[in-house]
């Protein structure tokens, strides 16, 4: 669908305008955020609610404020670090990265998406949104809020494909300015509308400031096509993984495998839950059978 141009500008100043009322006081949005705090932020914010980031951004930036800090700790000690966070490789991959930052790049974040690309764990969303709000490089960010609202402002979706599409991209970057200060700007002013008014389960459409514009309110607001329910976290390996790294983190020293096995008597799956975590990264077994967090 071809967006015309007086549209795009009309959605930039009043998204921009909304924007500067509404959005939440965020560290990492504050003039004087570095690009770590930036990059730190986009990594814990993946998969994980703001509120549980806020303490922990707080904390990590404390004990780490810059790149080289965190690449002179272990691995071990950025695990300890992410605590309960969830999904604890991204800390892994996050000290992974400051080592390459701090031998490649001088200790410093690098500015460009292509660069960005290059660090573990970075895929094209972080970098591109690093770019963009670190250094005002001329990105699209697609995070799920920001497709969610244009799916549904543009094509009246109720949301939008599970992965981009390369139709979902050819639109972000249609409506992007020309201006990377510009594009950042209308970027995070999306991605904050989707966070607090166009939700996925119950959009404020009254509460809006595209609605009139907006194909979705246009159309009824149609309902979204149901998808199968995400199994629960109680009982899943997932829950088990985090369990024993719990043992992991609290320990003095190495732990015994009858230890892990009182954290989560269920062999077959702790047995599993353990290879996973030993294939990622997160734990060493010792010769002697024993096991710890990476050193």
């Amino acid at each position: 669908m071809t967006t015309p141009a007086s549209a795009t500008v009309s959605y930039l100043a009043t998204v921009c305008d909304w924007y500067s009322s509404h959005a939440r006081d965020l560290p990492w949005r504050h003039a004087d955020a570095t690009p770590w705090s930036i990059l730190v932020s986009e990594v814990m914010l993946q998969q994980t609610p703001v509120s549980r980031v806020l303490p922990a951004h707080a904390a990590w930036l404390r004990r780490w404020p810059e790149p080289a800090a965190l690449a002179a700790a272990s691995v071990a000690d950025a695990v300890r670090q992410w605590d309960r966070l969830g999904y604890p490789r991204r800390a892994v991959r996050l000290h992974a990265s400051a080592v390459l930052m701090t031998t490649r790049y001088g200790g410093h974040v690098p500015a460009t998406a292509d660069q960005l690309r290059c660090l573990p764990g970075v895929g094209t969303y972080t970098a591109a949104a690093v770019a963009s709000f670190a250094f005002g490089e001329r990105q699209a960010v697609l995070d799920t809020n920001a497709r969610r609202v244009l799916a549904r402002l543009v094509t009246g979706a109720a949301r939008p494909a599970p992965a981009p599409t390369v139709a979902e991209r050819q639109l972000a970057e249609r409506l992007l300015p020309a201006s990377g200060g510009l594009a950042a700007r209308w970027s995070v002013g999306i991605m904050e509308l989707g966070a607090l008014v166009c939700t996925a389960a119950r959009p404020r459409c009254g509460h809006c400031p595209l609605a009139d514009q907006c194909a979705f309110v246009r159309l009824g607001r149609p309902a979204a096509p149901s998808r199968r329910t995400a199994p629960g976290y109680h009982g899943s390996d997932r829950h088990c993984r985090g369990q024993l790294l719990a043992v992991l983190r609290d320990a003095a020293g190495r732990v015994s495998a009858d230890a892990l096995a009182t954290a989560w008597p269920d062999t077959v799956q702790r047995l599993r839950a353990l290879g996973g975590l030993m294939d990622d990264g997160l734990v060493s077994q010792a010769s002697d059978g024993t096991f710890a967090l990476p050193g």
